[in-house]
């Protein structure tokens, strides 16, 4: 029985995410669609670029996309392609080296 509650509990929070990961990673492929073999790279940025965000946490897409006025979502937009521009900028003037090669 203890077992059936925590597989349904980590079910339910499974569907928990935060609503900027998608939108991060959906600029990212746009802005570095050249980079995305280089999985460190993508990821510190995404990283850098979450935390300029606040945190939206929804358990569905649709439901934000639906509920949110298209002023708040435009809004929502360019906070996401200035974290991202800043969080390459950050990214790229860190004394980190990338290889993807390795």
């Amino acid at each position: 029985m203890l077992l059936n509650r925590r597989t349904a509990l980590a079910s339910t929070l499974d569907s928990v995410h935060n609503y900027y990961e998608h939108l991060v990673f959906e600029q990212l492929h746009q802005v570095l669609a050249d980079k995305l073999d280089d999985n460190d790279y993508i990821a510190d940025i995404a990283c850098v670029a979450l935390n300029q965000l606040p945190p939206r946490y929804i358990r569905h897409d649709v439901d934000m996309a639906f509920y949110l006025p298209s002023s708040e979502r435009s809004l929502i937009a360019e906070q996401v392609t200035k974290a991202v521009e800043e969080a390459i900028e950050f990214v790229d003037n860190s004394n980190k080296r990338y290889d993807s090669a390795q």
